[in-house]
Order: C-alpha cells, then sequence, then structure tokens
C-alpha cells in the first residue's frame, strides 16, 4: 500500500505554515508523514525536502499545496519533478493547481497537459521570487536614501582614542595594550585605528 507524504515549506522561521498543514489534514497526510521546511525555496538544499526525498518509494503519493511551496527556482522545478515522477516513481499532487496532479489521467495527453502546467507555474513561481528581490532591494535603497540606517550601530571612539592611536601607531605601546585602554577587543582596536586612518 502507498505511503502518503505532505511537504510544507515557508521562507524564514517567522513565517507560519499552519496554512498547510491544515491542508494537509484535510487530505488525511499522517502528521508524521508530513516534513517543513522554513527555508528561501531559491534551491532544493532544504534539510527536511532531502529526508523527505530519501523516505519516498514507488507508488507513495507526495501533497504540496502550492507549487511556490515546493521551489522557486523554475529549472530546479522542472528538475525535481521529473526525478521524483519518473526516477523515484511517485505520484505528486498540488492542492491548489488541481491540473497538477499526476494520478490523473496517466496517458500521453496527461501528461502534456501536466507538464505544461508545471512549466507555466514554475516560471510563474520563479518570477515572482525574482521580483520579491527587486521589491526588497528598491525598499531598502530607499530607505538608506532617507537616512536610515541598517545593521548595528559603530559606537563612538573612546575619548582617550586618539592619544592611545597615536602611542601605538609609534610602537611606544602593542595592540594588547591599545586595546585595553580603550576597553575594546584587539580586532576592534584594529578595526578603529584602520579607519580612523582614512
Amino acid at each position: 500500500m502507498e505511503n502518503v507524504y505532505g511537504y510544507c515549506r515557508v521562507s524564514s522561521v517567522s513565517q507560519n505554515e499552519d496554512r498547510q498543514l491544515i491542508a494537509m489534514n484535510e487530505m488525511g497526510v499522517p502528521e508524521k508523514n508530513i516534513f517543513t521546511d522554513k527555508q528561501s525555496g531559491k534551491d532544493f538544499h532544504r534539510p527536511m525536502y532531502k529526508k523527505l526525498v530519501r523516505k519516498l518509494k514507488p507508488g507513495d503519493l507526495l501533497y504540496v499545496k502550492s507549487i511556490d511551496r515546493l521551489g522557486r527556482n523554475y529549472e530546479e522545478i522542472i528538475e525535481q519533478w521529473k526525478m521524483l515522477v519518473k526516477e523515484k516513481a511517485i505520484d505528486i499532487c498540488v492542492i491548489d493547481m488541481p491540473l497538477l496532479d499526476t494520478r490523473r489521467e496517466k496517458n500521453l495527453l496527461g501528461t502534456f497537459i501536466s507538464d505544461l502546467t508545471l512549466a507555466i507555474f514554475s516560471y510563474v513561481s520563479e518570477n515572482e521570487r525574482i521580483s520579491i528581490r527587486q521589491r526588497q532591494a528598491e525598499g531598502i535603497a530607499a530607505a538608506k536614501a532617507r537616512g536610515v540606517h541598517f545593521g548595528r550601530r559603530t559606537r563612538p571612539l573612546p575619548a582617550n582614542f586618539p592619544d592611545v592611536y597615536r602611542r601605538w601607531k609609534n610602537k611606544e605601546i602593542t595592540v594588547n595594550q591599545a586595546a585595553l585602554e580603550c576597553g575594546m577587543a584587539q580586532t576592534t582596536f584594529y578595526d578603529r585605528a584602520k579607519r580612523y586612518e582614512y
């Protein structure tokens, strides 16, 4: 008898996969057979996906809520789909896209429709990933233009830094002594000294 599996993916730890889990439950996927990654869909180097693929046997059925949950890279989605269906000999059902159900019409026309639909939706999925990245880049650029600072703020130099820096530069004290006098790590002192020179 075939085993039924489900694959869920969200792009980050802060995102919620509940909607996908509810869909898997409605399809009757046992909880122990649901594999979830909290990682970008840009490629298939995902731990739970790899674990799932190792478990799949011929005749098994895999549910995915939507094609973009499988991945967002056009060529890799097509490649993985073929590997799963042809090499692993499993069936795949994309819940939100009934045309992407390999159990339907296992003839030339059915395969053609499935392959064509997959190609179109994989393309749309990757295009959306590119658009998201572009919107993020534009948002960051706009925020920087408004003066928004990203990352940790650089602490101001201690008041004694110019004197300590001069003594260190003249080899009167070691970098370790200079760092201690300024109350910072050696690497921090060295980094700030390099910037202070310019």
